[in-house]
């Protein structure tokens, strides 16, 4: 057994026993046709993934459950990544890297913005909320963020954030709308990421701005070497630039600029409100690229 095996060996999670729904169909698009692409994650649970032969998203499945997703939130995530990393990653040790990366989309929002005045941030899975305390600084905003880790909304609360514990999924904003929206390094751990688009489009203020990033299944392929090492338990989701492009134009997100980080792995974007192409897939010949993309991955 490695050093990395004894170490997540040793985390305890018992992630075949959590209770899990098997997906007939894409969460993103509802076609029925699915692959099986994978059959572990990089941590080495027995977690499957499914490409979607409509949209070429891929995707956990069978997908744990929203409950099972809180605990693990709450007990497993940071030490799990931390196991795999062989160094302490916590709510407290990842704010310097948060300040950087911070500092990173602030300039890329900023730059692009076109002297919008974003008075008002919501921050979806805004963890510790440095990203949103320096965005709120650099902006002259006041900030929400949404996670739903709560030893993380706690670190957040701390810097005198508005913070909200859950998920975005079940968050009920009512008449409130806001300037910017941001779903950094996020999209991926979502459970319904449709949903979640569909809600932001909403939220949106008239002249409001919305930043995502992705991490980018082929460059995260790239980096390890094979499709198994680009995939986790805890992101849900895996896009490639065109499926993310794809579903935020559903959605009724229109581009605004894009930018590749200098992380070489995420792909980030900033969109404005525009209307929704609900029905919108891409050609055929494209969805069936990436499907050969995957399989050569798989060898």
């Amino acid at each position: 057994m490695t050093d990395r095996a004894a170490r997540l060996a040793d985390v305890g999670y018992d992630f075949a026993a959590e209770p899990k729904r098997l997906l007939r169909a894409c969460p993103l698009c509802a076609t029925r046709l699915l692959t099986t692409v994978a059959h572990e994650d990089r941590y080495g649970f027995p977690a499957q993934a499914s490409f979607c032969n409509g949209c070429g998203v891929v995707f956990l499945n069978p997908l744990m459950t929203p409950d099972a997703y809180a605990r693990f939130y709450v007990n497993v995530y940071r030490p799990l990544v931390s196991a795999y990393h062989g160094r302490r990653i916590d709510a407290e040790s990842i704010q310097d890297e948060q300040r950087e990366y911070a500092a990173q989309v602030g300039a890329f929002v900023d730059g692009q913005r076109d002297g919008a005045q974003l008075k008002s941030i919501l921050d979806v899975g805004g963890s510790t909320g440095v990203v949103a305390a320096a965005l709120a600084e650099r902006l002259g905003a006041h900030a929400t963020v949404i996670d739903p880790a709560p030893l993380e909304t706690e670190v957040a609360q701390r810097l005198g954030l508005r913070t909200i514990t859950g998920f975005v999924e079940d968050y009920e904003a009512g008449d409130e709308r806001f300037d910017l929206v941001v779903l950094a390094q996020t999209i991926d751990h979502l459970l319904d990421a449709a949903l979640t688009l569909r809600k932001i489009h909403d939220l949106l203020t008239p002249d409001g701005l919305f930043f995502v990033d992705i991490v980018d299944l082929r460059a995260g392929i790239h980096r390890t070497g094979s499709l198994v090492g680009a995939l986790k338990i805890d992101h849900p989701f895996a896009f490639v630039e065109e499926c993310a492009e794809l579903h935020l134009a559903r959605a009724g997100l229109d581009l605004v600029a894009k930018e590749y980080a200098p992380d070489g792995l995420h792909v980030r974007y900033l969109c404005r409100q525009g209307a929704a192409a609900a029905d919108l897939l891409p050609p055929a010949a494209t969805v069936q690229a990436l499907g050969r993309e995957l399989r050569r991955a798989q060898m």
